[in-house]
Parts: structure tokens; sequence; C-alpha cells
């Protein structure tokens, strides 16, 4: 049986065109409107969401996901409460793929088998752990696969031929390519960089590539959406929650930007 990310890719090259993968924290600025915009955000065009478990030091992320995650943690965000998010989304939506986004140490805390248990139970579809590379697979991999929970693995513009089957070995769900050094939501990626990336990847791998880090705007995500299967946007989305006056005003901003990013998105091919 296809996990939901397998299907959801399907579609989407049955479709011709890419995933916009949308990036939320959990709990930003409240768990009340952080599960309000988490059952909106496929409706207004997200196909897969990133949902980032808030960590007090992430060290990958640029300034506006750090503040997303304080600002989570400020208001009592903790991985059970992410986990039960995920669950409440679930009893309305059982099609989009939830991707949890963080690091380890949260997921040591918690225990790793408690955690993977609970998170596929919760209906959590992948993991993406920043700094926990291909060569700790042992940590979460094994436990992930008898879990059947994805995961996803990131490849830089400093993975080198001989790293690379590394990376790819036992990543599934989708590879997540980084499309520049350093943090999120600073700086801008080379497409012509990206394109001849994707390239390499697919020469060794079938997995779907999502770009991200650097895409912030619909022109942008259009750019890497001709020739990646998704494209990855965050830290534009956080800063709406960001300079929003309440919680109602920042859902409805995350929904507007999320619409303008899919139109783009999907009509990249076209």
């Amino acid at each position: 049986m296809n996990s939901r990310l397998e299907a959801r890719f399907q579609q989407l090259s049955a479709e011709n065109r890419a995933a916009l993968v949308t990036y939320v924290c959990a709990g930003d600025p409240d768990y009340e409107t952080s599960l309000a915009l988490l059952k909106q955000l496929p409706g207004a065009g997200a196909d897969i969401i990133e949902l980032g478990m808030p960590f007090s030091d992430p060290m990958a992320d640029g300034p506006a996901i750090q503040a997303a995650a304080l600002r989570a943690l400020r208001g009592g965000q903790t991985q059970r409460k992410t986990l039960e998010m995920v669950r409440q989304f679930r009893e309305h939506d059982d099609a989009t793929p939830v991707v949890l986004m963080g690091y380890y140490n949260p997921i040591h805390r918690y225990g790793a088998l408690e955690f993977m248990r609970d998170a596929s139970a919760s209906g959590v579809d992948g993991l993406l752990i920043v700094d926990l590379p291909a060569e700790h697979d042992a940590e979460l991999g094994p436990l992930s696969r008898q879990y059947g929970v994805d995961m996803i693995r990131m490849a830089t513009p400093t993975t080198d031929a001989q790293r690379l089957p590394r990376v790819l070995a036992q990543a599934s769900g989708f590879l997540y390519y980084v499309s520049l050094n350093g943090v999120t939501g600073v700086g801008q990626a080379d497409g012509a960089q990206v394109r001849d990336a994707i390239g390499a990847i697919r020469q060794q791998s079938a997995l779907p590539v999502c770009v991200g880090f650097g895409v912030r705007t619909p022109q942008q995500a259009a750019s890497f959406a001709r020739d990646a299967e998704g494209v990855v946007v965050g830290s534009a989305l956080v800063e709406c929650i960001e300079r929003a006056a309440t919680g109602e005003k920042a859902v409805e901003a995350v929904l507007e930007l999320t619409g303008q990013l899919a139109a783009a998105v999907r009509s990249a091919r076209q």
C-alpha cells in the first residue's frame, strides 16, 4: 500500500506539476491558531505540509523560523502537543501528507521508540531531522521503517558525488535539496546550479526532489517547480504570522500567500 507521500507524488506526476510544500511551526503563534491554520492549508493549495517541531536552538534556521520556534515554546508547545495537533488534523484530512521537521534533541528526550510509535499513530508521514545526517541512520532509521514513517534526507550544494549515494541509501518519501548554503530564509539560490544538482540526483535515484531554503516569492517557486517535484516555502509564510496583529489575521495572511504560491507552482509547466 502506498504511503500518503507516494500517493501524492504519483497524483502530481499525473497532473504534470510540482508539489507546493508549506512549512509552518507547530504552536506558532499559539496552539489554537496553529491548528486552525494547519487544517486550512490544503484548501489554500498546500500539497504537503512540513510542520516544524519547535526547539530552543534551531541552528539551521534563519531569524524568522527561530523567532517562530521561540513564540511557540513560550506559548507552551511541546512534542506531545505537536503530535496531538497532527492527530486532530487527521480527523479532518486523511490525504495530505504531513512531515515533521526539526532537530534530534527533543526526540531523544521524548524517547526514540516512544516518539516514533506515537508519531505513526498520530498520522505523521515523514521526518526530516536537520541535525541527524544519513551517517547516523541507526538512531531513527530502523524505527522509522518499522513504523512506516519516511526518513527524508537532505542534500546541499556541497554534497559531492562520493557522499550522495550515502545520503540516498536509506532515504524515502522525497529528497530535500537545500538550494543554498546557509540558514533558512536568507539569500537567493542559483537556478542553474539547482537544475544541475537535480539532474545529478536523478542519475542515482528515482526519489522525488523538493527544493527549499531561499524560496520566498511565487516567481521563485514557479522557477524551481519547472524542474523539481516539489518546492518548499517556509520563512515567507512564517513572517506573515510574525507581522499579523491577531491570530485570525495571521491565518488569513498565510492562506493568501499560500494561494499565490500554489497558483504559481501549478502553472509553472504550462
